[in-house]
């Protein structure tokens, strides 16, 4: 357990940014932190029924979500109500920061998708990653997040995204 981190079971806020403004947050429940990587488990936190026609999100998935302080992604584990695996839905983001109850990450617009059966591996928002310009105001930033994305899409194909230390 991390030193600064609260007692698994706490909940912690889960502040997601984009374009320097939150999208979204919401509370999770703490399941692990190490100092590197930081696993919270919440419900879905959209409104509604999202569909992107690959898979949806409707209210009483499970999301158990990891998160790292060195790494340029998140990979969330996707759960329906009854407990039926749907897959994992990874962000590409800078690395996790958290202080006290708030745990704070940076979308950087791409995603990837990995179905329970892994048969499914898309990579997500690619054009919205370009429109971002990123690229232009931040290279370095924006070859890590490339990198980070080349990196899920083999872990996905290799079948390795449901392990923790994925």
């Amino acid at each position: 357990m991390f030193a600064n981190s609260a007692e698994p079971g706490d909940l912690v806020e889960v502040v997601l940014v984009k374009g320097g403004r939150t999208k979204i947050r919401y509370p999770a429940r703490l399941l692990h932190d190490d100092g590197v990587r930081i696993s919270v488990r919440a419900p879905w936190a959209g409104e509604g029924v999202r569909d992107f026609g690959f898979v949806r999100f409707e209210p009483g998935d499970v999301f158990t979500e990891h998160y790292w302080r060195d790494r340029w992604y998140s990979v969330k584990e996707v759960r329906a109500g009854d407990g039926a695996l749907k897959g994992w839905y990874c962000d590409v983001t800078r690395p996790a920061t958290r202080s006290g109850g708030e745990l704070v990450v940076e979308d950087l617009d791409l995603d990837l998708w990995c179905s329970a059966d892994g048969t499914d591996v898309r990579r997500l928002d690619e054009d919205e990653f370009a429109d971002s310009g990123l690229a232009e105001r931040d290279p370095g930033a924006a070859s890590a997040a490339v990198a980070a994305l080349d990196e899920l899409e083999e872990l996905a194909r290799e079948g390795a995204l449901g392990t923790p230390a994925a």
